[in-house]
């Protein structure tokens, strides 16, 4: 197996660290938030059908009172976004660059956005009111937190039933937090470690981010007062996950040369089977999903992105100094895992089942997300093996003196060498090795002295070794990657551009 990128560049590097990215999740309140649900809750009520806005408006007015009550509080002004290609992100960055980062609310921002409604339905055949799903506009406000074990982050709140939240955090920003009680030094920039004193405890802090750790229903309570109108308490389940995976190097002129092998060459053999391999999956004859990869350019560098229905894992530096490899996903139940099953009949059993989309998942989530970088980087690492053979190919092509005598280097243009080249390469030399009476054969227009001298040659330039006490040579590691890389370098590339 060959070596990862992590062993081969052990010396080069600062530190590895795998850790949650973003997490979006959203919360609904399981008995309304679908129209069946809403209707039956509005029956027991004593709530006419048709009277749903007029339900929603007070609870609608008590969201707004809450969102003046704590920007009042706070001492934050409310500020409203007309604007779609305004960045939410840009502005609460503005916020934070005056306010400091000590915890309390930070900002709240309102919008006009797309929601989840209801509307109330007549049906003229059965005579039956009900509420029928819909879509529509209203104002949703973000409260923007800095949380004193999360770091930042923030709730999204909508103005009209059913009230779907929406919280996001920073895993990154969550580890700084842990950090820096453990009192381990580090620097953190943007949402990428640059340096860490104790890389191997930041990994074990890193592997207990749990559930309980967000304090999702303190946040709803506190900026969304209507739980007191519903039975229910809130349900939340995943959106959008990230899983990073960081190379941190020492220097950015190791990191610069390799980054740009790995992105050219992962977006050139990185093929639909692959993708599907590095996310957990199998290509049948039933799937239904997309597939693909895209290379994008962008102010901050290049991006190497592979595509599966929903989940998507990509590559790509930070600051020149971080390779990052990211699994991304929209919908966690797309894996699966070894897990207690429920049936609706029978008892329950353990068996392969798609993995649950409530937070109680972050748990095995982790280990999943974490697999498929783990696939990725294995990839890549057989991709960077290949660059070694580009570098040897280069030293092996230039003259060099031996003992006072000039010996020429390889020449992959000439059908003799390239004859030659390939008859070294054969599998039949593998076990036993050669020996020039097996070349004669394969090399017609070589007389037995003149591919005496190759022999000598190849010797003297490494690529090939002699076995002690025999005749017979094996190719060495380098020769064996340089005759490959000039094959390929030859065939696939110069001899194509040529035609």
């Amino acid at each position: 197996m060959r070596q990862l990128l992590t062993d081969r560049y052990r010396e080069r590097l600062s530190g590895v660290l795998s850790c949650y990215d973003r997490i979006i999740v959203t919360g609904t309140l399981p008995g309304v938030c679908h129209a069946k649900g809403m209707t039956a809750f509005l029956w027991a009520q004593g709530v006419r059908i048709f009277d749903y806005p007029r339900f929603a408006e007070p609870l609608r007015d008590r969201i707004r009172a809450r969102a003046a009550e704590l920007a009042s509080a706070a001492g934050v002004t409310i500020e409203h976004i007309a604007k779609r290609h305004i960045r939410k992100e840009d502005i609460v960055a503005k916020v934070l660059a005056g306010r400091g980062d000590h915890p309390g609310l930070v900002h709240i921002i309102s919008a006009m956005e797309a929601c989840d409604s209801y509307k109330p339905w007549h049906d003229k055949r059965t005579h039956h009111s009900f509420l029928r799903p819909d879509s529509g506009k209203c104002l949703h406000y973000y409260f923007y937190f800095i949380d004193a074990q999360l770091g930042l982050i923030y709730l999204r709140v909508p103005t009209w039933c059913p009230f779907r939240l929406q919280f996001y955090c920073n895993g990154h920003g969550w580890l700084a937090r842990q950090l820096t009680a453990a009192g381990i030094g580090f620097t953190l920039v943007d949402n990428a470690f640059l340096r860490i004193d104790d890389w191997q405890r930041a990994q074990t802090l890193a592997d207990h981010l749990s559930p309980a750790g967000l304090h999702l229903d303190r946040y709803a309570q506190q900026c969304c007062p209507v739980l007191d109108v519903f039975p229910h308490v809130y349900h939340w389940s995943f959106m959008q996950v990230e899983y990073a995976t960081d190379l941190v190097f020492r220097s950015q002129t190791t990191l610069k040369p390799l980054y740009e092998q790995l992105s050219r060459q992962a977006i050139l053999t990185v093929k639909a089977e692959h993708v599907a391999t590095f996310l957990g999956h199998k290509i049948t004859p039933q799937l239904a999903q997309e597939i693909g990869s895209q290379f994008a350019t962008r102010i901050e560098g290049t991006c190497v992105k592979h595509r599966f229905g929903k989940s998507s894992i990509k590559i790509y530096d930070k600051f020149g100094l971080v390779l990052r490899i990211e699994t991304t996903t929209n919908d966690v139940s797309a894996f699966k895992h070894h897990r207690k099953v429920e049936h609706q009949h029978g008892p329950a059993t353990y068996g392969l089942a798609p993995l649950k989309k409530n937070i109680y998942s972050l748990n095995d989530l982790r280990e999943i997300l974490r697999g498929c970088n783990r696939r990725y980087l294995e990839y890549l690492s057989s991709l960077d093996d290949f660059s070694a053979g580009i570098r040897a190919l280069d030293r092996l092509t230039q003259p060099r003196p031996i003992n006072g005598r000039n010996v020429r280097g390889l020449n992959f243009f000439s059908r003799v060498e390239q004859t030659l080249l390939a008859a070294l390469q054969l599998p039949a030399f593998n076990i036993a090795g050669l020996r020039r009476a097996d070349l004669l054969p394969l090399l017609s227009q070589c007389s037995p002295a003149t591919l005496t001298r190759q022999l000598a040659r190849l010797r003297r330039l490494h690529v090939i070794k002699r076995v002690a006490g025999t005749y017979r040579y094996y190719l060495t590691r380098t020769g064996r990657a340089a005759i490959a890389a000039g094959r390929r370098l030859t065939e696939h590339t110069i001899i194509p551009a040529l035609a």
